[in-house]
């Protein structure tokens, strides 16, 4: 897989703040942090989808090696 561009990962970054955002949220803020969760989730899948079609390579790999990466620039080196 080619080097994965910055803004996808920057994206998908994003998605994954707004997601662990839900975290002990109930009622009408859980529904209103879902549903920024679920816009940035949108716009991160989409710009993947246009990566792998312009790249011509497969979207889930693509998607894989995103999350991958931002798995990897989670994690906290001192563990």
């Amino acid at each position: 897989m080619a080097d994965i561009p910055d803004e996808l990962i920057k994206l998908e970054h994003c998605a994954e703040e707004e997601r662990a955002k839900l975290a002990g949220l109930t009622g009408e803020e859980y529904e209103a942090q879902w549903h920024r969760w679920r816009e940035a989730s949108e716009v991160a899948q989409a710009a993947i989808t246009k990566y792998a079609q312009a790249a011509e390579q497969d979207r889930h790999e693509v998607e894989q090696s995103v999350k991958r990466a931002v798995r990897r620039a989670e994690e906290d080196p001192a563990d």
